[in-house]
């Protein structure tokens, strides 16, 4: 029956799916006109609702991870974490926004100084500059990662603590268990995150294949056309097939962990060959600057005159993360088993932002002084395509080929990831949660995603996709106010329950509530660092 579930999941997924694909194909301008005038009707009407969940979100998950739930882990309270804590980042980075930053890294603050935010001042002046590095951070900072991490907070926990299956219908068992009226439609729940994720990632990876042929007509000079964007495809999906038949353990986490390297070594070749002093201290000023504005920024919008920018990019942004959280969520819940719920909010709320903002100070701030130092033509270059705009900073390094070559590398690395975790994480939403989710289904969604990507970059209708994924964050919305509402209860529930075993054991409470929560939890942290070869094997197995 279970089975029988998760194979009408598969079958109505990938018939909307082929049902939009094939409209966007057919009719790309009419359909892109449409998805885009649907988007900005509902930026418009709703950017204050998607400006307070996402801040809202923010302040619940800070909450959690100081309140006394803190130490719940999610798992068993004597797991361990499946993976060590650099290839949990490096995942992070790999399955969230890690190629659209080495895109946006240079190229957003570059757009910001020429078009500063909200029109509040003039263009292309040191304090346009400054501004610029600011409002990148926050677009890019702590905001972007808070429906990812909640909603895999929600689902590691109901996943690995409450021996549920990996899906957003799961979540909501329990509302359905009171009212069986609604339980019909549950799987309508995970449907609805496989059609958003399959859509985002097929745009995302169009988007980053006409960034790679941009670069390699940068670079070596190759032409621009359907030819050559077909051939970095095609060798993209022989890379993340690859991957996908390693497994979870092999395939994704030593790409990622190769990423993260890379990256790293990036980010330091820059900072010491460029302006060294320059960057350090726009990193200092920007940081210092979006802490000082993080509510005020959280929160602005322009009532009294034009919104334009803030619906073209937060707004734009937060919805696009909404949008993603569904797979998004789900792979950062199935590599965080084991963590707390403070060590997994910090991790994830913070760590990836942190590296976030260092590569936008570096390669932006780089950039910028460049700018400011001489005219460099970087301003126009981003203007007018920003596809090639990291690759023309690099023209004013040393060693610019191989710099080149390594960011088409990181960008190449990224988009396999994406679209590897992608097909897991897919092929586990179309197989009722399993964990480990069969090889067929994972290779089937991988083919259907590079497939669907190249018809619409062929036909012309990626902008009208993206536009239509970005639109499914609204209904998505309401569904994680009601799944944060089910954690919340449940891990009441939680903490009542273990005190309540406590409290029989020894019979009575002479020392009050505080103190036997205490030495419950100095006990299960006794137990979680004692030897133990069952749970050694358990995560082993779980690991991949």
């Amino acid at each position: 029956m279970a089975n029988h579930g998760g194979q009408r999941v598969f079958a109505v997924s990938a018939l909307i799916i082929a049902t939009l694909v094939m409209i966007g194909a057919s009719f790309p301008e009419r359909f892109g006109s449409a998805a885009d005038a649907a988007l900005a009707s509902v930026t418009h009407f709703f950017g204050w609702f998607y400006l307070l969940s996402v801040f809202g979100f923010v302040v619940c998950l800070l909450f959690l991870a100081f309140s006394r739930y803190g130490k719940i882990r999610l798992g068993p309270q004597d797991s361990t974490p499946s993976f060590s804590f650099f290839s949990w980042v490096s995942m992070l980075l790999a399955a969230g926004f890690g190629v659209g930053l080495v895109f946006y890294g240079m190229a957003e603050p570059m757009l910001h100084y020429v078009e500063p935010p909200y029109g509040d001042l003039p263009a292309e002046t040191a304090e346009a500059a400054r501004y610029a590095i600011q409002y990148s951070y926050f677009n890019w900072g702590v905001h972007q990662w808070a429906a990812f991490s909640l909603v895999g907070l929600i689902i590691a926990y109901f996943q690995f603590r409450k021996g549920q299956a990996g899906l957003v219908s799961s979540v909501l068992s329990s509302i359905a268990a009171k009212h069986p009226r609604i339980r019909p439609y549950a799987p309508a729940l995970d449907v609805f995150a496989v059609v958003a994720t399959v859509m985002g990632v097929a745009t995302s990876l169009g988007l980053g294949v006409l960034q790679l042929n941009g670069g390699f007509n940068a670079v070596f000079g190759l032409p621009e056309n359907r030819l050559w964007q077909f051939i970095i495809l095609f060798t993209m999906f022989l890379a993340y097939m690859a991957s996908t038949w390693s497994g979870l353990d092999k395939g994704i986490r030593r790409l990622s962990n190769l990423n993260m390297l890379l990256c790293i070594a990036l980010m330091l070749y820059v900072l010491i060959t460029g302006p060294t002093v320059a960057i350090l201290e726009t990193i200092t000023l920007g940081i210092g600057d979006y802490l000082q504005n993080f509510v005020g920024m959280s929160l602005r919008i322009a009532p009294f005159g034009d919104n334009a920018w803030g619906a073209n990019w937060t707004i734009f942004y937060w919805a696009w993360v909404i949008a993603w959280s569904p797979f998004v969520g789900t792979f950062v819940a199935r590599v965080s088993r084991g963590r707390t719920i403070k060590e997994y909010v910090f991790g994830v709320l913070i760590v990836p932002p942190l590296l976030a903002c260092l590569w936008i100070g570096v390669f932006g701030g780089a950039a910028l002084h460049m700018e400011l130092g001489g005219d460099a033509g970087l301003a126009a270059a981003t203007a007018d395509n920003i596809t090639v705009a990291l690759f023309e900073m690099f023209e004013r390094m040393p060693f610019s080929g191989v710099l080149s070559i390594v960011a088409m590398l990181l960008i190449f690395i990224f988009l396999v990831t994406s679209a590897d975790s992608a097909s897991y994480i897919v092929a586990q939403m179309t197989d009722n949660g399993s964990i480990n989710p069969p090889l067929y289904k994972r290779v089937a969604w991988g083919v259907l995603i590079a497939a669907i990507c190249f018809t619409l970059i062929a036909a012309g209708g990626l902008s009208g996709l993206q536009s239509a994924a970005v639109l499914s964050a609204l209904p998505f919305t309401f569904i994680l106010y009601g799944m944060l509402i089910v954690l919340v209860r449940e891990l009441r529930a939680d903490r009542q329950a273990m005190l309540t075993q406590l409290y029989r054991r020894h019979g009575e409470t002479p020392v009050g509530a505080d103190a036997f929560e205490a030495e419950l939890l100095g006990e299960q942290e006794r137990l979680r660092r004692a030897p133990n070869v069952v749970n050694r094997r358990i995560n082993r197995r779980d690991g991949g």
